[in-house]
């Protein structure tokens, strides 16, 4: 389908939704149907309530009418008017936010005595005042009482239970399914759409009708399946729902395009910007991939400033599902990987619009698909290095206040680290990913140690060195130096100079060693691979050190933090030195990345 019809076929749609309610309402003679078109808004079962309800709408509308339906509801409508104009009203009215999302078309069957603005129901008997009989009155005219009129009736439905299911037995397969699509829509059914009315359908009409001040008999009349299918038809127009192939990404999906509109190709994603101010941007996903694949696009979207940290994640070896939220933003997003290719969605939007993407997402969830064996070519569009770095196509990436390093000190996944990394840290994360509370800052050392919300399975943690190391022995920093710009910590060389600080502190060691300041938080290994102590902050301290001096908390002084804590800390047994390649596998699977965020 070209881009080009789709306004077209909008307006095909529209008109097919007015003809369904012309048609819904040619039961009735015509100058009736002209007149019985009504858009119900509220309805409330205390009529104070109401009243209140209707007396707030005649402040924004000229024709709100209040009717009682004789079953302990109160309506409130605008009208009345020919269906054709309702409708239109209809679409016109949600869009501003002036009447409730769930308003619908009604032709007045279920009206009964109005109570606004005529105030035909009777009112409270007024409080009388007992006259004084003590002073000289007057006698008063005798006054032949008018009759009480008679309340009005309250309308009869169009059929009964017996005729709505003779009626319902004529209507074939897909108008079965239609009206659970619809049932679905506004969310009352949950079930599959395969026509077969059984208690879930059943349950979920009754559950309509009582939201709509119907009897809840389970069993649709014509009328209802009428004004419940005409509503669900304003909705698709309303929102412009259309199904797009998308065949250089290989992916289709329905897709709102009242409220998105195509706006450019940016592999991974084809961008839908938001349309009339709807506030709703849509990505589809499509690279080339596999397993691998789909877990680095998982763990890249938790970096965006659209993917808040906050709600609820789901992943397994085929699939994830993020659903975000935060006070400013909500984010959907879904990604499957099948025959070497990944796609998905991803789904933008305000959280003040939940309502109305409540009925957006079932409609691309169910939609959504992968289409041919086909992804989106890397090389569609030309794309700077920056991009092609996997920088997300220029899209905001959510970015920690600073990052330092740590080390893990047990097989659960406990970190110690510099209490710099983590002082006025809004959260703190590990490896990017896994949430971290801090147990214990002691400001005598400068250390702190971190729990993570589930325990971790590291690669390696730290064995103390059992004996204090040799002055002038080669030593190795591992560590994040350029904090979260490196996917994996790095090894830095140097010295061991002093086992005691400047000022003779019997817990510090005095390094040469050319760290940067996303080191601070590292272990310090000698050449058996066993941590002799952890970098310190070069933070502190009003005086400026040469280059390349740096001060490590020793093993003894981490062992004595780490028993006080409640960690029991390991002591490394053996001291014959390592392979660089074995001293580099213990330091790096020790080591990780500590993040700030505000």
């Amino acid at each position: 389908m070209g881009r080009n019809d789709k306004g077209l076929i909008e307006t095909m749609k529209l008109f097919a939704m007015i003809l369904g309610l012309v048609a819904f309402f040619g039961s009735a003679p015509v100058s009736q149907a002209q007149e019985q078109a009504w858009l119900q808004i509220e309805a409330h079962p205390d009529l104070a309530v109401a009243q209140d309800r209707a007396r707030a709408y005649e402040s924004l509308f000229l024709d709100v009418t209040g009717f009682a339906t004789g079953r302990g509801w109160y309506l409130i409508a605008l009208g009345p008017q020919a269906p054709e104009a309702a409708a239109g009203r209809l679409i016109d009215l949600k869009r501003q936010g002036q009447i409730p999302q769930d308003s619908f078309i009604s032709d007045g069957a279920n009206h009964g005595q109005r109570f606004w603005p005529q105030g035909a129901l009777p009112e409270p008997a007024p409080t009388v005042t007992p006259l004084d009989t003590t002073a000289a009155v007057e006698p008063l005219p005798e006054v032949t009482p008018l009759p009480e009129p008679e309340p009005l009736p309250v309308a009869d439905p169009d059929e009964t239970s017996r005729q709505a299911r003779a009626s319902e037995e004529a209507l074939n397969r897909d108008d079965r399914r239609a009206l659970q699509t619809a049932l679905q829509w506004f969310g009352f059914y949950t079930s599959a759409i395969d026509g077969a009315f059984g208690p879930g359908t059943r349950n979920s009409m009754a559950d309509w009708q009582a939201a709509n001040g119907f009897e809840t008999t389970g069993v649709l009349t014509t009328r209802q399946r009428a004004t419940l299918v005409a509503n669900f038809q304003a909705d698709q127009a309303e929102f412009g729902f259309q199904t797009v192939s998308e065949p250089e990404a290989g992916v289709e999906i329905t897709l709102p395009l009242a409220l998105v509109g195509f706006d450019h190709y940016e592999p991974p994603f084809v961008h839908f910007a938001e349309k009339n101010g709807s506030g709703l941007r849509i990505m589809l996903i499509s690279q080339p991939g596999d397993q691998a694949s789909l877990s680095g696009l998982y763990d890249i979207l938790q970096t965006l400033e659209v993917v808040p940290p906050e709600g609820e994640r789901s992943r397994d070896e085929r699939s994830f599902t993020i659903n975000a939220r935060s006070a400013t933003v909500q984010s959907y997003a879904y990604a499957e990987t099948a025959r070497g290719q990944v796609k998905g969605f991803l789904a933008i939007w305000n959280p003040a619009d939940a309502a109305r993407m409540d009925r957006i997402l079932p409609a691309m969830k169910a939609s959504f698909r992968s289409s041919g064996d086909v992804a989106l070519d890397p090389g569609l569009v030309p794309m700077g290095d920056e991009v092609r770095r996997g920088l997300l196509s220029g899209l905001e990436v959510r970015k920690p206040r600073f990052s330092r390093s740590g080390f893990y000190v047990d097989a659960g996944g406990m970190v110690l680290t510099t209490a710099e990394a983590v002082a006025q840290c809004g959260r703190i994360t590990l490896d990017r990913e896994t949430e971290a509370t801090v147990t214990l800052i002691d400001a005598a050392t400068g250390a702190a140690l971190l729990r993570p919300a589930n325990p971790l399975s590291p690669a390696a943690f730290a064995n103390l060195a059992p004996t204090p190391p040799r002055i002038g022995a080669e030593v190795a920093v591992a560590g994040y130096s350029y904090e979260d710009a490196l996917p994996a910590p790095v090894l830095t060389f140097g010295a061991l100079e002093d086992i005691k600080g400047l000022n003779g502190e019997p817990d510090l060691r005095r390094l040469t060693v050319p760290v940067l300041p996303g080191d601070a938080g590292g272990p310090v290994l000698n050449d058996a691979g066993s941590v002799i102590g952890l970098l310190l902050s070069s933070a502190s301290g009003a005086r400026k050190l040469p280059e390349g001096v740096a001060f490590a908390l020793g093993a003894e002084g981490v062992s004595a933090l780490l028993t006080g804590a409640g960690v029991v800390p390991t002591t490394a047994i053996g001291t014959a030195p390592l392979t660089p390649d074995a001293l580099s596998k213990q330091a790096l699977g020790m080591t990780v990345l500590v993040s700030c965020w505000d």
